[in-house]
């Protein structure tokens, strides 16, 4: 694959409507649901992103048929699926594959995949996964970048605590328990709409599947499951981005499709800093907000907390924002010792910041940022480096566009309409 840049020349008036597409993280559980059942499963609302064509890629090297039957909707039958053709190359480079352990367990009891890859955003261990295979009575190897389990039908438990909130090792035990006939009680559970989404797939099949208490879900296997038909919601993670870009420029925005429910949250956050922002509920959660130009704006604290807190996919894009507020705004992130990275890229542009730890940093705003060249080491790193490239005084380039590319759909398109001077090139 050619090596893309993307150009910004900053500064210009951001105004007008942006839409977000598909759920992203949502995507890869109710496509690993699919792979439970051999009956058709049709999936609609598919977002073009490059993780999907990844999973995709990796679900047609195990014989899986997959056929796009409209522009953003997919039929898959996994009837003739062979896990010992999986291509662990493709696996190697793609961390929501990691999800598979628990759909192959629940199909054929044994599963073995590569170490999965991603975003450059600190040690991303599966052992909250394996720690939890194994209180259930799964045997669990490791060796080599490699894991091997296999489950022969003895229970060691009904209960497992996960040692983190874990939004993908909820979705693998939900997969895996699809296939048990016993109840199965999931604490420590994450509840975000990933999970959600995956609940309302997994009870169309015949399972029965929900939240039973505090972070806490109960699933029902049945033995056989029955296919499905399922339009995912649209992607809080990509509406919150394009509202923070929007009060990072001081623009004028419309954003369609936002899930109200999952960003509730961050809503009030930037409510409460000084952010202009009208919201019109559309019906069943979903909403479009206008945000407008602020006079004055002050965030004093951003932390990632599971849902229905801050998510951390979001705080990249936050600190950007924080280098147009007034005074000290600290950014911490609990789990991920490489989120903050991106914000070196900041600082090369002028940024004032200074470092607590890995997982703490303090902004001190506000300061002008100027054009840089810079790499993208992280999906929502390169789109926090995007809005710093369009607050910016002069041109910006961000190389590495390939990890945008995972999670935002065509993004210097969509920007452009709103009045953005961006461009992408072969490097």
């Amino acid at each position: 694959m050619e090596e893309e840049k993307l150009i910004i020349f900053g500064q210009n008036k951001i105004k007008g409507e942006i839409s977000a597409t598909g759920a992203k993280n949502a995507a890869f559980p109710v496509l690993a649901a699919a792979l439970l059942t051999t009956e058709d499963c049709i999936i609609g609302n598919v977002p073009l992103i490059e993780d999907v064509f990844r999973f995709i890629e990796i679900f047609q090297s195990m014989g899986v048929e997959v056929s796009w039957i409209g522009e953003r909707k997919i039929k898959i039958n996994a009837k003739k699926m062979n896990p010992g053709k999986i291509n662990n190359e493709t696996v190697s480079k793609f961390r929501g594959a990691v999800i598979l352990l628990g759909t192959m367990l629940a199909r054929f009891k044994k599963a073995s995949l590569a170490q999965p890859g991603g975003c450059l955003i600190g040690p991303r261990p599966i052992d909250t996964h394996l720690n939890a295979f194994k209180e259930l009575g799964v045997s669990v190897k490791k060796s080599n970048n490699k894991v091997d389990l296999s489950f022969k039908g003895q229970m060691k438990s009904n209960t497992v605590i996960l040692d983190e909130f874990s939004v993908t090792a909820t979705s693998n035990l939900m997969l895996f328990a699809s296939s048990l006939t016993k109840p199965i009680l999931i604490r420590t559970a994450d509840l975000d709409y990933p999970n959600q989404e995956l609940m309302k797939v997994l009870n169309k099949m015949g399972v029965k599947a929900k939240v039973s208490g505090p972070h806490e879900i109960r699933v029902e296997g049945k033995s056989k499951l029955k296919g499905f038909k399922h339009d995912l919601i649209f992607d809080p993670i990509e509406a919150g981005t394009f509202i923070i870009l929007a009060a990072a420029t001081r623009g004028d925005v419309l954003v369609k499709n936002v899930e109200y429910p999952f960003l509730s949250f961050i809503l009030k956050t930037l409510r409460d800093a000084g952010i202009p922002l009208e919201v019109k509920m559309k019906g069943q959660g979903k909403a479009d907000v206008r945000v407008r130009p602020w006079k004055s704006l002050k965030i004093k604290k951003v932390q990632s907390l599971p849902y229905p807190g801050f998510p951390s996919d979001l705080l990249s894009v936050m600190g950007v924002l924080a280098t147009q507020s007034e005074g000290q705004t600290l950014l911490h992130d609990p789990l991920y010792e490489g989120r903050l990275r991106y914000l070196e890229g900041l600082i090369k542009m002028g940024a004032d910041v200074f470092f607590s730890d890995p997982h703490r940093a303090t902004i001190i705003g506000v300061t002008p940022l100027y054009g840089e060249d810079l790499g993208s080491f992280d999906l929502r790193g390169g789109a926090a480096l995007i809005i710093a490239g369009l607050i910016a005084e002069g041109r910006t380039t961000i190389s590495n566009v390939y990890q945008i590319d995972r999670g935002y759909e065509k993004i210097e398109e969509r920007l452009k309409k709103l009045g953005a001077d961006i461009k992408r090139v072969k490097q």
